[in-house]
């Protein structure tokens, strides 16, 4: 069950990012994934064309309103916060999804709840923006 509180899902993030710390990468990448699919779901909060105006990780905890686009943003969060050792990128497709991509389409996050996808196939992306552009988010 989703926290009510912004405390309560502050706390629930740490702690999710206290147990990757300990996991190896592809296991903290299905954690990382399945955290996220927790949140309540609304079909439009974000745009791509804001994101220079998107929120920082704390705001998104705040708002409490998870689109796709905010599910993938708060995985890609994650992964830049732990620093995890893998090359990762926030790509729209063109079919409109939000994926985090982790070392050219070997993990995709933010497709299946359940489960990190693994697959080299190449990907129709319409936008992308690489981890590093999220570090000054902290």
């Amino acid at each position: 069950m989703w926290a009510k509180t912004f405390e309560q899902r502050l706390e629930a993030w740490k702690i999710l990012r206290t147990e990757c710390q300990a996991l190896n990468t592809e296991v903290a990448l299905e954690k990382i994934n399945a955290w996220w699919h927790q949140t309540p779901w609304r079909p439009y909060y974000l745009h791509w064309d804001y994101y220079q105006e998107w929120p920082n990780p704390w705001e998104i905890l705040d708002d409490n309103v998870y689109c796709p686009l905010t599910r993938a943003l708060g995985m890609i969060y994650t992964i830049v916060v732990l620093d995890l050792p893998v090359l990762a990128e926030l790509i729209e497709t063109e079919a409109g999804d939000y994926l985090v991509v982790i070392e050219e389409n070997t993990r995709i996050l933010n497709w299946d709840p359940h489960t990190t996808l693994n697959t080299g196939l190449p990907l129709q992306v319409a936008r992308r923006l690489p981890a590093s552009y999220f570090q000054d988010k902290f």
